[in-house]
């Protein structure tokens, strides 16, 4: 007896399972994520490639600079500083200077030939703006010689606060007196001086 076998060879269920694909959404956070690692990599690229391009440029200036300094004389240039250095001394040494030759030639206009000085001294402070102090002894002829000589200093617009003091008599009957008065700086300063003898 024969057995009716029907065999196919066509498979009537699928042999490998399909499975279900379920799509997950993409997330704000992953998106930005990735948006700022390409960022931060072409940043760093751009910045690397910036980096080059400037030291390049420094090397090529340091090269025009050597360049320019080889054309000049170095021994020139070396002599060209000191002697700067030397004329910025000289300037700030001038400009603290002092002339006396101002309140000589003052003194000398106003002095009445009944008068004369003994004692010649002047203090002058460290700082620029302040007045300079003039100290001076003398012996006039008479009480009168000193008042007329005290109304002529006071005349001098130069001669700041003239005040006589210490009036005595000498044995030949002559006053002998001690003045102190201030000098305005600029009547004393060596280069108006200077400026104006020329």
């Amino acid at each position: 007896m024969e057995q009716n076998f029907q065999t196919s060879f066509i498979p009537k269920k699928p042999i490998i399972k399909e499975r279900a694909i379920y799509a997950q959404p993409v997330g704000i956070f992953f998106i930005a994520s990735v948006f700022i690692l390409f960022t931060v990599l072409l940043t760093t690229g751009g910045l690397y490639f910036y980096k080059g391009i400037l030291t390049r440029k420094i090397v090529g200036m340091e090269n025009t600079l050597n360049l320019a300094r080889n054309r000049f004389e170095p021994a020139k240039i070396t002599e060209l500083q000191v002697l700067d250095k030397r004329l910025r001394a000289s300037t700030e040494i001038l400009s603290k200077h002092i002339a006396v030759t101002p309140i000589f030639k003052a003194l000398e206009t106003i002095t009445m030939k009944t008068v004369r000085y003994t004692k010649f001294s002047y203090i002058l402070e460290n700082d620029k703006k302040a007045k300079v102090t003039v100290k001076m002894s003398g012996i006039a002829v008479g009480y009168k010689s000193v008042a007329l000589q005290s109304d002529l200093f006071a005349k001098n617009k130069n001669i700041i606060d003239p005040i006589f003091s210490n009036l005595t008599l000498d044995n030949s009957g002559n006053v002998l007196f001690d003045l102190e008065f201030l000098v305005d700086p600029s009547f004393v300063d060596y280069k108006q001086a200077l400026l104006t003898q020329n």
